[in-house]
């Protein structure tokens, strides 16, 4: 908006829009209301055989823990095409997505999570540019103390109650849980 109007200012001022219900940056001089939304991660509990796919992080937050391969949804892409494109640009993995596992919601960093469960292609694995190290790793050998955030033990857990199932509802945050460390 601001390249329609060489004079516009852009969003100066905070201030409650006509018909809304919370502060916003507007514009009082076009009008412009800048809305800031969530931010959509996707990513994926990937498995071969009994074997799932974690990475160890290289950058921050939560350097040299572990997670699923997982980051921001891009513009133009759908949520299993963005988890598909995290696990093959964190772990040089080619996953099958099978269905969504849980939408979870972190509203203190402003995030929802869509986590799906899907199957490698091939064990053919490695570290991208955002992984330290990437490993598939049995039930019992995933490192619990280890894991970067609290919405990768959800989707884990999750995974574990939906293991043997075709067809399952999508989960959510546990009860009382919201992401805190």
């Amino acid at each position: 908006m601001s390249g329609s109007n060489p004079r516009a200012r852009g969003p100066v001022v905070r201030a409650i829009p006509d018909g809304d219900d919370r502060e916003r940056m507007v514009c009082p001089d076009c009008g412009f209301i800048n809305y800031e939304n969530p931010k959509v991660v996707v990513g994926a509990v990937a498995r071969w055989r009994d074997r799932i796919l974690l990475c160890r992080r290289a950058i921050p937050p939560r350097k040299g823990f572990w997670t699923l391969p997982a980051g921001y949804l891009e513009i133009n892409e759908t949520t299993a095409e963005g988890a598909a494109r995290e696990a093959r640009e964190e772990a040089c993995a080619e996953i099958e997505i099978e269905s969504v596992l849980g939408v979870y919601s972190i509203p203190r960093i402003s995030q929802v999570q869509v986590i799906y469960r899907a199957r490698l292609v091939s064990p053919e694995i490695a570290a991208g540019p955002e992984s330290e190290e990437v490993g598939l790793f049995a039930w019992d050998e995933i490192p619990w103390d280890e894991i970067a955030f609290p919405s990768v033990r959800w989707a884990l857990r999750h995974f574990d109650e939906v293991r043997a199932e075709t067809n399952f509802p999508a989960r959510f945050n546990p009860p009382g849980e919201t992401g805190e460390y």
